[in-house]
């Protein structure tokens, strides 16, 4: 569950910064009114928190993985 928590997170992450990137356009600060709002940075905190446990991702087996989506290592 906190796996897919991160990963909802870093895609709304994502999405924001290429809205920054293309349009010059912070939908989060747009949404929770400017950066320094409170809403907004407890919102970029757990996008960082989130991006912080998705690098344990880099380290876990291939097996460990499966059996947790619940496929064998074999079906990969």
């Amino acid at each position: 569950m906190l796996d897919k928590l991160s990963l909802i997170l870093l895609i709304i992450g994502g999405l924001n910064w290429g809205s920054v990137g293309i349009f010059q356009f912070d939908l989060v600060a747009w949404i929770c009114g400017g950066q320094t709002g409170i809403i907004s940075r407890i919102i970029y905190t757990l996008v960082a928190l989130s991006a912080i446990w998705c690098i344990s991702f880099l380290f876990r087996e291939d097996s460990v993985i499966s059996e947790h989506h619940g496929r064998s290592a074999l079906a990969d």
